[in-house]
């Protein structure tokens, strides 16, 4: 019998296809950790978005050009510039 979902409002979903070796492996590891596959996923992109991006207050300060020199330099050129003025 299924399980019924938290109650919650809506939230959108992210559909992912697997190779069954990757299948087996998230089922194995999830097992280990006691979860379900869909925690322990949900787990790991938390740990990983952390990683990223810090906190959820941090994560909103690292798409500026001071925190990601990558974006620096994509953001700071001629053409981007015309964006500045409006």
């Amino acid at each position: 019998m299924p399980r019924p979902m938290e109650s919650s409002p809506k939230r959108p979903r992210i559909s992912l296809d697997v190779r069954p070796e990757v299948r087996r492996r998230l089922r194995l590891a999830a097992a280990k950790r006691d979860l379900t596959v869909r925690q322990y996923i949900l787990e790991a992109i938390e740990e990983r978005l952390r990683e990223d991006l810090g906190d959820e207050s941090e994560g909103m300060l690292a798409l500026t050009a001071k925190a990601d020199p990558v974006l620096a330099g994509l953001w700071d050129n001629p053409r981007d510039s015309q964006y500045d003025r409006v």
